[in-house]
């Protein structure tokens, strides 16, 4: 579902998903009806303006997240600030892409995020992190992680795929998802979003 108040922008969003194989179930213009049309669209991924005419975005993000807790969201945003992104992320976004983002790069996030990966505009994943460590309680209350764990979670927080973090650390693809999976299950999370989220608010850059 694509949820822009720009006609023509959405309108371009929705036709260039369509030719990439994609089933839009609906392009809305306003956040109150994204919402009730969501309920009963169910769609798996939602790209998602931040700036709409009648709702925030990141109230739009909550309700959706009510109402679909599987849902995966794509903020697609003029807006590269800080506080944008990090208001975003906190109400539960997957991921963060910028209007410039050309179409290709747009596509390949869409397909990342439906993977549950968290994707982000180059450059803008180290100024998240930045400003989370500033804001960081102490990784002492936090539960043990392995070096390696660490290691890995630092990876994916900064956008990397799972297949690019095995490449990076010269492991397999299969020890990545297990060293996930662990760290997953030590933090009591349920997910990527969340994992990432974690590694924000935790400083692990």
């Amino acid at each position: 579902m694509v949820v822009d108040d720009h006609p023509m922008w959405r309108d371009g969003v929705a036709r260039d998903l369509t030719d990439a194989g994609y089933l839009v179930t609906a392009a809305i213009g306003e956040g109150a009806q994204a919402l009730r049309v969501a309920r009963a669209a169910c769609p798996d991924v939602v790209v998602l303006d931040l700036q709409l005419a009648d709702l925030p975005g990141v109230e739009v993000i909550r309700g959706l997240l009510d109402a679909l807790p599987a849902v995966r969201i794509l903020m697609l945003s003029a807006s590269g600030e800080q506080r944008d992104v990090l208001d975003a992320l906190k109400a539960g976004a997957t991921g963060y892409l910028v209007k410039s983002a050309g179409r290709q790069e747009f596509l390949d996030a869409v397909r990342r995020t439906a993977d549950g990966e968290a994707v982000f505009t180059s450059g803008l994943a180290g100024l998240v992190l930045g400003e989370y460590r500033k804001l960081a309680t102490s990784p002492k209350d936090a539960p043990q992680l392995t070096a390696r764990e660490i290691e890995v979670l630092r990876l994916v927080a900064k956008g990397l795929s799972y297949k690019q973090v095995a490449e990076d650390l010269a492991i397999s693809l299969r020890t990545v998802q297990n060293h996930v999976q662990n760290t997953l299950s030590k933090l009591q999370l349920h997910n990527r979003s969340a994992l990432v989220r974690y590694a924000f608010e935790n400083g692990l850059d």
